[in-house]
């Protein structure tokens, strides 16, 4: 089974492990593996879709970037895994993707980034929703962290929901927070 890179959102510190992958990629023209839990594609879920999530093994799908993440709405909530494919570093669509199914669909599942992932990325991913990650440079969960939280501060909300910086600031200047520079001392 191949390694993949998850985040450990039950820390207080922002952690990521590397984990065996339970799921196989089934593709199109394959048959279904016999008891394992099991990734496909979406024109293989629409048209098994029921009897694999009957079956009583995890189903995943997997999404090409032209393909539309609101056709998952009737078999989400059943759904244990959503891969995103980043066919090209340069094709944003995944992060909207990632979007959608964290803030329009409610979406609590593993959002997984496959295909050309690349550290450089990761806080963008991990603001965008993604929590698991198959990268394509060889990154380390340690070096994947450090790219994912380089920044202590954002400047809007996503996903994550991480605060912005203007709440912070908010707090600071209503006595909420820590002192002011100008208080330090006084």
């Amino acid at each position: 089974m191949p390694s993949l890179i998850k985040l450990d959102a039950g820390s207080d510190q922002p952690r990521a492990l590397t984990v065996q992958d339970a799921f196989v990629f089934v593709h199109d023209e394959e048959p279904i593996p016999a008891a394992c839990d099991i990734v496909v594609t979406l024109s293989r879920l629409s048209s098994e879709g029921d009897d694999l999530l009957a079956s009583g093994r995890r189903v995943g799908v997997r999404l090409q970037p032209s393909e539309a993440v609101e056709d998952l709405a009737y078999d989400l909530p059943r759904l244990a895994v959503v891969q995103l494919v980043f066919a090209k570093f340069r094709d944003g669509r995944p992060y909207s993707s990632a979007r959608v199914l964290r803030e329009r669909l409610a979406y609590q599942g593993e959002v997984r980034a496959v295909g050309d992932v690349l550290r450089e990325q990761a806080m963008h991913m991990v603001r965008c929703g993604f929590d698991a990650f198959e990268p394509a440079d060889g990154s380390s969960p340690e070096q994947w962290v450090a790219a994912a939280y380089r920044y202590r501060h954002v400047y809007q909300r996503a996903a994550d929901e991480r605060e912005p910086i203007h709440v912070e600031r908010a707090q600071i200047a209503s006595g909420l927070g820590h002192n002011r520079p100008d208080e330090v001392g006084a």
